[in-house]
Formats: C-alpha cells, sequence, structure tokens
C-alpha cells in the first residue's frame, strides 16, 4: 500500500477558483507573464545584438533575463493549464523535476544578483582596474559557478524530498510544487531534512545576500565621498535599481524558506510564490531598463534600425 501511494500521483489545489473574480485574476496573470517573457526577451535581444552592450556588465543580465524566463516557464503552463483543463494531478517525476529547475533558477538568480552586485562595486569603487577585476573570464566564472550552485542545490533538495514515503494526503495545498509544501505531506520524520534545508538555504541566500549589502556598503562609502554630483547620481542610478531588484526577491525567497514552519498560511505562501516566480520576472527588466541609459539607447538603435530596413 505504501509503495503504491508512494508512486501515486501528486494533486495541486492551484491558486485560483473558478469564479468571476478568480477568473479576471487568472486573465491578468497570464497578461503580465506575457509581458514579461516579451520583456525579458527583448532585453536578452538587445544585450545580444548591440556591440555596446557586450561588456562583462551586460552579459550577467542577459543571464536574469534567460532566468527570469525559465522561471516562468516552469510554473505558468502547468499551472494555466491545470486551471482550464481541471486536471490537477502531477507525477512524482514531474514534481521533482519542477522543484529541480525551480531551484536551480532561484538560487542561481541569488548568486548572479551577488556578481552583479560585485561588478558594481568594482565599477564605482575601482574604474581605473575595471577591466582586471572584472575581465570577461571573471565574468564567465561567476555565471557559470552561479549556475553550478543552483543546479547542485536544486537536485540535493529534488532528490532528498522526494526520497520520502507520502502515505498522506497527496494534496499540494499550493500551484506547482514547492519542496516546503511537499516535505509536510511526507508520513516520515523530516527534522533532519529540514535542517539541511534551512542550512542549504543560509548557503544560497543569506550569503550572497551578505555579499550584496557589503558591496554596497562599500560602494555607499565611495558615493558619499564623490566630489562630482553627476558622478553621485549615475553610481545611486545603477545601485538603486539592482536594490530594487534585490529586496523584492530575497524578500520573498526568505519569507518562503528560511521563516519558522508554524508561521503564515498556505494562502500567504501562495501569494508570496506568485510574487517571486511570476510578478518579479516581469518587473525585473523594467527597472533594469527604465533606469539604464544605455539600455535605453540601444532600444532607439534597435528601432531606428528596424525603421530603416522596412523603409529600404
Amino acid at each position: 500500500m505504501e509503495n503504491r501511494n508512494y508512486t501515486s500521483d501528486f494533486i495541486l489545489l492551484g491558486l485560483f477558483k473558478h469564479t468571476g473574480y478568480h477568473l479576471f485574476l487568472f486573465v491578468l496573470m497570464l497578461t503580465i507573464v506575457l509581458i514579461s517573457l516579451l520583456v525579458n526577451a527583448l532585453m536578452s535581444f538587445l544585450i545580444h545584438q548591440d556591440c555596446w552592450l557586450h561588456t562583462p556588465m551586460y552579459f550577467p543580465l542577459s543571464q536574469l533575463s534567460l532566468m527570469d524566463m525559465m522561471l516562468i516557464c516552469t510554473i505558468v503552463p502547468k499551472m494555466a493549464a491545470d486551471y482550464l483543463t481541471g486536471n490537477k494531478f502531477i507525477s512524482p517525476a514531474g514534481c521533482g523535476f519542477q522543484i529541480f529547475l525551480l531551484l536551480t533558477l532561484g538560487s542561481g538568480e541569488c548568486f548572479l544578483l551577488a556578481a552583479m552586485s560585485y561588478d558594481h562595486y568594482v565599477a564605482v569603487c575601482h574604474p581605473l582596474r575595471y577591466s582586471v577585476l572584472m575581465s570577461w573570464q571573471v565574468c564567465l566564472r561567476m555565471i557559470l559557478g552561479s549556475w553550478f550552485l543552483g543546479a547542485a542545490d536544486g537536485f540535493m533538495q529534488a532528490a532528498a524530498t522526494l526520497n520520502y514515503p507520502f502515505c498522506k494526503s497527496h494534496e499540494i495545498d499550493h500551484f506547482f510544487c514547492e519542496a516546503p509544501m511537499l516535505v509536510h505531506l511526507a508520513c516520515a520524520d523530516t527534522s533532519v531534512f529540514e535542517y539541511a534545508m534551512y542550512f542549504c538555504c543560509v548557503l544560497m541566500i543569506l550569503v550572497p545576500f551578505s555579499l550584496i549589502l557589503t558591496s554596497y556598503s562599500l560602494i555607499l562609502a565611495a558615493v558619499l565621498h564623490m566630489r562630482s554630483t553627476e558622478s553621485c547620481k549615475k553610481a545611486f542610478a545603477t545601485c538603486s535599481s539592482l536594490l530594487a531588484v534585490v529586496g523584492l526577491f530575497y524578500g520573498a525567497a526568505i519569507f518562503i524558506y528560511m521563516r519558522p514552519k508554524s508561521y503564515g498560511s498556505a494562502n500567504y505562501d501562495k501569494f508570496v510564490s506568485a510574487f517571486y516566480t511570476i510578478f518579479t520576472p516581469a518587473l525585473n527588466p523594467l527597472i533594469f531598463s527604465l533606469r539604464n541609459n544605455d539600455v535605453m539607447e540601444a532600444l532607439r538603435r534597435c528601432m531606428h534600425e528596424f525603421v530603416v530596413f522596412n523603409h529600404n
């Protein structure tokens, strides 16, 4: 009996109900998702096409857009299909794959944001040594390291989570498979895994977050000593964009993965999870592009070339 239950499918209860109000929210969410995919794709396209953006400063930004698009595609298609068809079943393999991709992308983004903060620190505090301290080799190593550490975290947590027997209800009060929610359904002692998961969260969330805070503390100290008002404004504009993204992403991640298990409810968890898996990826390119003159100039050049090409 336990083996049959262990291999049986899980049931995702979803985010929306079949009411008029929830149907409106569902359509609104799909609209935001579509805009998010288009804007992130545009950001990646501009960085790839415009030679002025072929620098170690903007390549991590293209990877951030890629991670955001993959994060949305990991969650939203299955959730939308469940809502429209009413088939809310997901296999253990599918559930494990969702956990793996979610943690790979989420943890990878944590380290990528830390790498971007280091880039800003070098650009502001050591501009004359930027080409050495932030060379293409260093940039590629940081990006590959972000993907590798994220994948390692995703693989370990997905494998450990699905190793437990699930002899209780297989209903997951969520709209995708998330490790903390799945562990609650296990009919075995999960305390060791929960401590290990908390330790992983410290490494994957708090360590990069501490590096980001350190980088921006040093940047703030350097900016306050700048005599040029224009330099101060440019430094603040560049750094405030990343700080806004960091605040949104890390705040939601800490709430989900690092708060005591007795706090919060399933509805709060679903709301916060929707925020960092759906809405934050839509905000990231808008925050970066609207506050970045180089990106806006690249967009204008691209539009001008498109107009000229059509006229010819």
